[in-house]
C-alpha cells in the first residue's frame, strides 16, 4: 500500500474534508445552542392496599391495581382531557425563542403523549409503584404539569371506584325493589288460587277423607237403622193383625186361655225340634192350639171394639206414626249425607291437579324467594361497599413524593450534540472523499498506467492548472465555507421564525415512523 499516495490525495482533496467537518460541526454546535432545555420532573405514587380487612367487610371493586391504572391513564390521555390541560397550565404559551402557539389540536394531543410518563412497576407480590413525569421547557411548567396530571389520577381513582360501587348499590337496590314486587305478585296469585279452591286443597286431604269415612260409616248405620224399623214395623203390623195388640200381653195380664195358648205354642215348637209335623202328637196340639185360638179371638173382639171407639187410645198408630217419622228423617239424613259425600269425592278428586299446580305456584313463589333475598344480601354488600369507598378506606392511590421543579435540565445533552455534530463533519467528509476518487477514473501516477495499457513510462508530468480554473476552484472553496459559516445562522432563523428545530425533527421522524 502506497501510503505516500494516498496521503497525497487526502491533502488534495482537504478542502472537501474540511468544508463537510465544519459543516458538520456548525450543525451540531447550532443544534446545541438553538435546542430548548427540557426539564423533567417526576412523582411517585403507591398503590394502598384495603384499611379494613377483607373478611370483615370487603368493597364490591374488584378492579385489579394495574388494570385500574390503565384505565386512569387512558382517561387521562383523552384528547378532550390533554387540550383542556394545555389550555389550564399554558403549556404552549409563547416563550422566547420558540412559537408552539400555531400548533394544531392533533400535534398538540400527540406531542403531549410523547412527553407525559406514566409507568407502573411492582407485582403481584409486591406493592405497586407509579411513577409519573413530564417534560417542559422550563422546571416550574414540568412540576406544575406532573402534579396536575398526579392530582388528574387520583380524582380518577375515586370517581371510578366511587362510580363503580354506586352502580353496583343501583343496580342491586332496583333488583331488590323489582323482585320484592314480584313476590307480591306471586303470594297474590297463590292466596287467589287458594281461595278459588278453598274445600279442594292438598292440606285439608286427610281431614276431608276422615269426613268421608265418617259420612260413609254414618250412611251404613242409617240404612242399618232403616232396616231395623222397616223390619219393627212389619212385625209391628203382622202383630197387630194376628193379635189385634200392638205388642205381646204381659204374662201378668193374660187370661188363663191366653196362657194355656202361649204354653201349648211353646209346647209344638219344642216339640217340632224333634217331631214332624205329620206327627200324631203335632196334630193334637195344632187342634187344641186352634180351638183355644178362636175362644181368645172371640174374648178380643169386645176389647178391640171398646179399644176403637176412643181413637186417642190408638197405641197401634202412634206407634206406626213414631217409625214412619223415624224413616223420613233417616231418608233426609242420607239425602245429606250422599250429598255431602258427592261433594267430597269432587273436592278429593279435584285435589290432585289443585296439588300440582299449588306445587308449581309456591316452587315459582320460593325461587323469587331465594332471588329477593340473595338481591338483599348483594344490597347489603353493596351498601358496605359503598360506604368503605365514600370514607377511602378500600384500595386508594396516595402520593409517595410529590414533583419539585428540577434543578437542572434532562436534556438536550449539549456536549454530546456538538460532539455527534463533529463526528457527523468528519464521517460525511471523509465518505465524500472516498466517493469522489472511486468515481474518478483519472490516471494519477505511473503505477495506474502500468496498470491499464500495460507499458512502463520513462517520465511523467503533473497536471497544471491554467489561471482560469484556479480561480474558479477558489471561488467554489470560497463560497462553501461561506455556507458553512452561515449554516449556524440559517439554523437560528428557521428555529426562530419558521418552526421551532424540535418540532421540525419530530415531525419528520413521525412521518418516517
Amino acid at each position: 500500500m502506497d501510503i505516500k499516495f494516498y496521503l497525497q490525495l487526502f491533502l488534495r482533496r482537504l478542502p472537501w474534508f474540511l468544508l463537510f467537518l465544519f459543516m458538520g460541526t456548525a450543525a451540531g454546535v447550532t443544534l446545541a445552542a438553538v435546542l430548548p432545555p427540557s426539564y423533567t420532573a417526576r412523582s411517585t405514587l403507591i398503590v394502598e392496599s384495603e384499611q379494613i380487612p377483607s373478611d370483615l367487610a370487603e368493597s364490591t371493586v374488584t378492579t385489579e391495581a394495574t388494570e385500574a391504572l390503565q384505565i386512569i391513564q387512558q382517561r387521562i390521555l383523552a384528547r378532550d382531557e390533554l387540550i383542556d390541560l394545555s389550555n389550564r397550565l399554558g403549556v404552549y404559551q409563547a416563550g422566547p425563542g420558540a412559537d408552539r402557539s400555531q400548533m394544531t389540536a392533533d400535534e398538540i394531543v400527540r406531542d403531549l403523549r410523547q412527553r407525559i410518563d406514566i409507568d407502573t412497576g411492582g407485582g403481584r407480590n409486591s406493592a405497586t409503584i407509579v411513577t409519573v413525569s413530564f417534560s417542559a421547557p422550563s422546571a416550574r411548567l414540568s412540576s406544575e404539569v406532573v402534579n396536575e396530571l398526579v392530582t388528574m389520577i387520583l380524582q380518577e381513582n375515586v370517581a371510578l371506584r366511587t362510580s363503580t360501587t354506586g352502580q353496583t348499590l343501583e343496580f342491586f337496590s332496583g333488583e331488590v325493589e323489582r323482585l320484592d314486587e314480584e313476590l307480591s305478585q306471586r303470594g297474590a296469585e297463590i292466596l287467589a288460587f287458594q281461595e278459588e279452591n278453598l274445600n279442594a286443597l292438598p292440606d285439608s286431604l286427610n281431614f276431608r277423607r276422615s269426613q268421608q269415612s265418617a259420612a260413609q260409616e254414618r250412611l251404613v248405620q242409617l240404612e242399618r237403622d232403616e232396616a231395623t224399623l222397616r223390619d219393627r214395623r212389619q212385625r209391628l203390623v203382622e202383630l197387630y193383625e194376628d193379635t189385634g195388640r200392638v205388642a205381646p200381653a204381659d204374662p201378668s195380664q193374660m187370661s188363663a186361655e191366653e196362657r194355656q195358648l202361649q204354653g201349648l205354642r211353646d209346647e209344638m215348637a219344642a216339640a217340632l225340634a224333634v217331631l214332624s209335623p205329620q206327627h200324631p202328637r203335632i196334630r193334637q196340639m195344632e187342634s187344641r192350639i186352634a180351638a183355644l185360638e178362636a175362644r181368645v179371638s172371640s174374648a178380643d173382639e169386645g176389647t178391640q171394639t171398646e179399644e176403637a171407639v176412643d181413637p186417642g187410645l190408638s197405641a197401634y198408630q202412634v206407634q206406626l206414626a213414631d217409625i214412619d217419622g223415624q224413616l223420613e228423617f233417616i231418608d233426609e239424613q242420607k239425602d245429606q249425607i250422599s250429598a255431602t259425600l258427592e261433594a267430597l269425592r269432587a273436592s278429593i278428586e279435584q285435589t290432585p291437579a289443585n296439588a300440582i299446580r299449588l306445587q308449581t305456584l309456591q316452587r315459582s313463589y320460593d325461587a323469587v324467594q331465594a332471588r329477593y333475598n340473595q338481591a338483599v344480601q348483594n344490597r347489603a354488600r353493596a351498601e358496605t361497599g359503598d360506604t368503605i369507598e365514600a370514607l377511602s378506606k378500600g384500595q386508594r392511590i396516595s402520593v409517595v413524593e410529590p414533583a419539585t421543579p428540577p434543578a437542572a435540565p434532562e436534556s438536550p445533552d449539549r456536549p454530546l450534540i456538538a460532539a455527534a455534530g463533529v463526528g457527523g463533519g468528519l464521517a460525511l467528509g471523509i465518505g465524500v472523499i472516498v466517493l469522489i476518487e472511486l468515481l474518478n477514473g483519472a490516471i494519477r501516477r505511473p503505477a495506474d498506467l502500468t496498470a491499464r495499457l500495460g507499458i512502463a513510462p520513462f517520465g511523467t508530468l503533473p497536471y497544471i492548472r491554467t489561471a482560469q480554473e484556479a480561480r474558479r476552484r477558489r471561488a467554489i472553496i470560497f463560497g462553501a465555507f461561506l455556507v458553512v459559516l452561515a449554516l449556524p445562522g440559517l439554523l437560528w432563523w428557521v428555529h426562530s421564525t419558521i418552526a421551532p428545530l424540535d418540532l421540525m425533527l419530530g415531525r419528520v421522524i413521525d412521518r418516517l415512523t
